[in-house]
């Protein structure tokens, strides 16, 4: 039996993650015990084996589910960009120490097994590291140098994934996510949430509000290309990382106005007619630190997918979720 767990395990992708290995197993092994932490469950959500109810700040939770020795762990738990930003110390309590805490407790039972115990450890990191000013695609190569507090939080958290995996505690990788879009269910408190908001709504018959420019460009992929990356990544052979254990992610660069004539070639005018323009300076601050396209070439070398233009990840959304969330 393969042991799974989730850290952000009820949170969108969490949750979508969990529905996928519970029907599907991972990447063919369907005999798993899979567990799950977050700070709260949705009431009808998957039907995880084990739920863990507390904050990653919590050593003793840390410790609990560590003891466990998962084969694989999914590292999905963040405060959010918008949150990070407001709120500096919770940010950095949540986003670094909590992982330098649980990377010690894994390291803990690696010593206790004698080096037998490495768990795959896939950490979901953000193109949030990078920052301005950028390369016209931002390349494999390109200098990580965050703008942000969650930026700088989840790049560091890449530095202690790839030292613990070289010194063979963990077997670690950190995929860069594209901005998930669309996004099922209400805005959270993400910078990048209304990128879903201008979509979603619309759609469910609501008003989105637009607080940046519809010149805006940024690089997205759907929640089914996220699962797609987290299950591709904890059976990737990591010696083909060569030791660089952080991955720019494929997806799809676009302007808000270009997500709008997706929107409106796939729902109509009056659909669109629901976006109501609200500008919003903290939301342009931050998301102008952000980079907005990609070259991600070791990824797709490495077999990862995602859709191939913004039509296809508003399907994703009426396929999967419209009428749901």
């Amino acid at each position: 039996m393969t042991k799974v767990l989730i850290l952000g395990a009820g949170g969108m992708v969490g949750q979508k993650l969990a529905h996928h290995l519970l029907a599907n197993g991972l990447n063919g092994d369907t005999d798993l015990e899979i567990s799950g932490v977050d700070i709260g469950f949705p009431p009808n959500g998957a039907a995880i084996h084990t739920q863990h109810t507390g904050n990653l700040t919590d050593s003793a939770l840390i410790a609990k589910v560590a003891t466990a020795r998962p084969d694989v762990i999914f590292h999905l738990a963040a405060i959010v960009s918008g949150e990070s930003e407001t709120n500096f110390d919770k940010g950095w309590a949540t986003n670094m120490s909590s992982m330098w805490s649980l990377l010690e407790a894994l390291r803990a039972e690696h010593l206790a097994t004698n080096g037998q115990y490495v768990p795959r450890f896939v950490f979901t990191s953000s193109i949030a590291v990078f920052g301005a000013p950028f390369q016209e695609k931002i390349s494999d190569t390109f200098l990580s140098a965050p703008q942000t507090s969650y930026g700088a939080q989840k790049a560091i958290d890449e530095l202690m994934v790839s030292d613990f995996s070289r010194k063979g505690f963990i077997d670690g990788i950190s995929i860069r996510l594209p901005t998930i879009c669309v996004r099922p269910g209400k805005a959270n408190l993400a910078a990048s949430s209304f990128f879903s908001g201008i979509i979603r709504e619309p759609l469910n018959g609501l008003e989105g509000i637009l607080p940046v420019s519809d010149t805006t460009r940024h690089w997205h992929a759907s929640p089914r290309s996220a699962v797609g990356f987290l299950c591709h990544s904890a059976a990737l052979d990591t010696a083909r990382l060569e030791g660089r254990r952080a991955l720019n992610l494929p997806g799809v660069s676009c302007t808000v106005a270009e997500q709008i004539e997706a929107l409106r070639s796939l729902a109509g005018e009056k659909v669109v007619a629901l976006i109501k323009p609200k500008p919003d300076e903290a939301v342009m601050k931050i998301v102008a630190g952000w980079p907005r396209d990609f070259d991600p070439q070791r990824a797709v070398s490495l077999g990862y997918k995602a859709e191939s233009n913004f039509q296809e990840i508003i399907q994703v959304y009426m396929d999967d979720d419209l009428g749901r969330s």
